[in-house]
């Protein structure tokens, strides 16, 4: 009778020790708002709103790319 590979790879002492990343939308929109970078796109009230927020909250913020332009 043949075996899982999970049970396979418990039975050898091959446990995972390491959980698996999560990939939802929640984690990814999580993980986007605690790292905050530059838009890449989006209207002229998305730039207004992003550079407002980058003088309010400079210790929040990625550094930009363009700085040294």
């Amino acid at each position: 009778m043949p075996i899982s590979p999970t049970e396979f790879l418990k039975k050898y002492g091959f446990e995972e020790e390491e959980e698996e990343r999560d990939h939802s939308l929640r984690h990814n929109a999580l993980e986007h708002a605690r790292h905050l970078k530059r838009p890449h796109a989006g209207t002229p009230h998305d730039w207004e709103e992003w550079e407002r927020y980058k003088k309010e909250h400079p210790d929040e913020v990625d550094d930009d790319e363009d700085s040294n332009n």
